[in-house]
């Protein structure tokens, strides 16, 4: 009971801070934005890979994503969180296969990233790995990056999937062409190998 009280709550503040996003209320939009931007960036550093990640800023491509929800946002069919968040990460996705396209056709190198908050990348990435707790956190981030561009693309897409994204085993099961429980070993396989990996790094 008090956790459905929750959702209820949280699913009322949600529609609110929309409503008034779409009202041009700048401060409702970086509310709104604020409370999926960790996992945004996570996502969007995973999602890039190693050779994107090497040749653009992934924060000058989060700025990118942002701006798009605030000129798109009027237009966007939003019932719910989960809804707003898959709209959100799908901007994300087509920014970073257009990079990827737009690098592979140029060839042009732009500069790296710098400035990142570790801290809040961790904290994104604990959702499906324990990073070590010895190495300073650029090393962490840079360990889980590298053994994450290690997996399968259906580990890795699971991953980003269930854990980064939010959602539903039902939802990713069907889009992958598997039963639930097959996704379940799945995802349960992947974690595994990207906690071996780590444990080499």
């Amino acid at each position: 009971m008090v956790h459905r009280l929750a959702w209820k709550a949280a699913m009322s503040d949600f529609g609110g801070l929309i409503e008034r996003a779409r009202g041009g209320d700048r401060d409702a939009l970086e509310s709104l934005l604020a409370r999926h931007l960790q996992g945004l960036r996570a996502y969007v550093r995973l999602h890039s890979g190693r050779e994107l990640r090497a040749v653009e800023s992934q924060s000058d491509l989060v700025q990118s994503v942002c701006r798009e929800v605030l000129h798109s946002l009027g237009g966007a069919r939003c019932a719910d969180e989960p809804s707003f968040r898959q709209w959100l990460y799908s901007i994300a996705r087509h920014k970073i296969l257009g990079k990827v396209d737009y690098h592979r056709a140029q060839k042009r190198d732009v500069r790296r990233l710098a400035g990142a908050d570790d801290g809040a990348l961790l904290a994104a990435y604990g959702t499906f790995c324990s990073p070590s707790q010895e190495a300073s956190q650029r090393e962490q981030v840079a360990a889980v990056e590298a053994a994450f561009d290690e997996l399968s693309e259906d580990h890795r897409q699971v991953i980003l999937e269930i854990c980064v994204l939010g959602r539903s085993h039902r939802e990713v099961a069907a889009e992958m062409g598997r039963s639930e429980e097959a996704l379940r070993q799945l995802l349960v396989r992947a974690r595994a190998r990207l906690a071996m990996l780590l444990r080499t790094e």
